[in-house]
């Protein structure tokens, strides 16, 4: 069996990805894929990693965990998604790195299920959003505060994406941009899920559905039924020709109001993490999905 852990992150695709899977459940399942609801796994995971910290769970531990998550016998490949695997949204930033224990609790991931395969699965996201974002989500009053002390210039995805493959050099590990996840869904989709090729998830333009105008989506829809893409590249374009005419600007645009976040500072961190992506998309081991 293959085990699957989305891993986020934090201020991406707020569970969109998890709720598109669990409406083809019942398909998946007839491939061998699992993907079980967050309330059966979220809490007994978290709980399960707490408890081994490292130690490859015993068999007894693995069976309650498989019992609690499969209605069926003779699954394939299972599906986990969370975004706090590797930590909560308050201390992602910790020691002044993007989830400093990526390393650490992806290898405690592997050992729940010490027997089988495993691969992790990453959407990375500019930090000059993914910061403000995330402090909105730490819950924590005071931008300053949250930042304890981070300088935003030295964060680096490359440093976790390293952080992860050094401590799991047998997993496959695939990331991409979440500002690309327009284009590219059905592909993220297709990674996580494993599914087979030609299969259409119900649902797959759901994501689409919260950023372009009601009208557009229609209109997007009865173009790709009457003129069937034949790669995913013509399909990337019809998606993009229609977002530049149908899409929502509040669904796009961020505001970003921190204190001293100008806008040079976020050309700055956007000039920094395009280069940081071109470097993650030279690592070995590394599967990158791109437009």
């Amino acid at each position: 069996m293959q085990v699957v852990y989305h891993l986020g992150a934090h201020c991406t695709d707020e569970d969109r990805l998890l709720k598109c899977l669990l409406k083809n459940k019942g398909d998946l399942a007839e491939q061998g894929i699992v993907v079980a609801g967050p309330g059966r796994y979220r809490t007994l995971l978290r709980e399960a990693l707490l408890q081994l910290r490292g130690k490859p769970a015993p068999q007894d531990m693995q069976d309650m965990i498989l019992d609690a998550v499969l209605d069926t016998d003779g699954a394939d490949r299972l599906v986990f998604s969370n975004a706090s695997f590797i930590s909560g949204p308050a201390n992602v930033l910790d020691q002044h790195m993007i989830y400093s224990k990526a390393g650490e609790k992806t290898d405690w991931l592997t050992k729940v299920f010490p027997d089988h395969g495993c691969e992790f699965h990453l959407a990375l996201c500019n930090p000059a959003l993914f910061i403000p974002q995330l402090f909105v989500l730490s819950k924590e009053k005071d931008f300053n505060g949250f930042l304890a002390g981070v300088n935003p210039m030295t964060l680096r995805w490359s440093d976790t994406v390293h952080r992860i493959r050094a401590a799991n050099p047998n997993s496959k590990l695939t990331v991409w941009c979440n500002e690309d996840t327009p284009l590219i869904w059905p592909e993220v989709l297709a990674a996580i899920s494993g599914h087979a090729a030609g299969m259409q998830l119900k649902g797959t333009y759901d994501f689409l559905a919260s950023l372009m105008t009601a009208r557009g989506i229609t209109r997007m829809g009865r173009y790709l039924a009457s003129h069937p893409p034949q790669t995913d590249a013509q399909r990337r374009r019809v998606i993009a020709a229609f977002m530049d005419k149908f899409a929502i600007p509040e669904a796009l645009e961020e505001e970003l109001d921190q204190p001293g976040w100008t806008a040079e500072v976020i050309d700055q961190l956007t000039a920094l993490y395009d280069e940081d992506t071109r470097r993650i998309e030279q690592m070995e081991g590394v599967t990158f999905i791109t437009p």
